[in-house]
């Protein structure tokens, strides 16, 4: 069984569409700019900045998982099993997989960045990546924190399970920077602040979790050509409504990535194809399952 897999914001670099030259390759990043009231070859292209900004990091990061999965598809010539993505890439993943149009997802992930942005205010958030340290023990410091913070200071919690040895926390700026040398000394090797000051997956996120589910109820849904397995749940469905709650949930809830990978194994996967710019996929999925067959569709020769 192959299950598809769709990158997140982080995957993205510039002219990571210079591939895609065919008329109806250039026909879709055109109609995504028309569609977005953008110019989205130049955006694409690094102009002003824009591809890092994550209301226009997500529609692009969707548009290039859309336009590799093209390729692959003509390659294989056989669809996949299962799918699933990381945060934004479950968009992708529904795209792909039927139960939802590339034309509203490509405007409903634009108005997610800018949703999420809004939530707290620039500079007030931090999301950090912790390298080394066992799950239960950062998930003990996290929660002691808790204990011992007014709710008026923030919030501090896991964002991504990623991978054995490596989860991102976020949360509000104070808290996260402050919990670096309790980590340290529960055992991480590493800690990395990242360039993102959107606490993604947290409950900072509420306001933009009840922004979306507005959109979302307003969007056509069709029951998926194979299950997707969503992040905020690390179980496969093929219910609209389920996966359309599920969406909604991710926003202000950790994504269980490498809860994810396990449970597409136990469904029967035993082959991992990244659909998207980049291989941050591949490099997880190697620490989660290396028996696995782990392929990235932006590497030359790789299909």
């Amino acid at each position: 069984m192959r299950a598809w897999i769709f990158p997140g914001q982080g995957s993205q670099y510039v002219n990571m569409a210079a591939s895609f030259d065919r008329p109806s390759e250039l026909d879709l990043i055109r109609r995504s700019g028309d569609l977005l009231n953008v110019d989205m070859a130049a955006l694409l292209s690094g102009k002003d900045n824009l591809l890092d900004q994550t209301q226009w990091t997500q529609p692009a990061l969707l548009l290039l998982s859309t336009l590799y999965a093209g390729r692959v598809s003509e390659t294989l010539k056989s669809p996949p099993d299962l799918v699933l993505g990381h945060s934004l890439g479950e968009y992708s993943a529904l795209v792909q997989a039927g139960a939802l149009s590339f034309e509203e997802t490509v405007v409903a992930v634009h108005k997610r960045g800018c949703f999420m942005q809004e939530a707290v205010p620039q500079g007030e958030g931090l999301m950090a990546a912790v390298l080394g340290v066992d799950r239960m023990d950062l998930v003990g410091v996290l929660e002691e924190i808790r204990k011992n913070t007014s709710p008026s200071a923030g919030f501090i919690g896991a964002a991504n399970f990623n991978s054995p040895g490596q989860i991102v926390i976020a949360g509000t700026r104070s808290l996260v920077e402050d919990s670096f040398d309790l980590l340290k000394k529960a055992g991480a090797r590493k800690i990395v602040p990242l360039s993102v000051s959107v606490p993604s997956h947290t409950p900072l996120m509420e306001s933009a979790a009840i922004k979306m589910e507005k959109v979302l109820d307003q969007m056509k849904w069709n029951a998926p050509r194979c299950p997707v397995v969503s992040n905020q749940t690390a179980t496969a469905s093929s219910d609209p409504e389920e996966l359309k709650h599920r969406l909604v949930e991710q926003i202000r809830k950790p994504v269980l990535w490498e809860d994810c990978i396990r449970e597409s194994i136990r469904l029967g996967a035993t082959s991992f194809l990244e659909v998207g710019p980049g291989s941050v996929l591949t490099g997880l999925g190697k620490k989660i399952a290396k028996d696995a067959e782990w392929t990235s569709s932006d590497r030359p020769g790789a299909l």
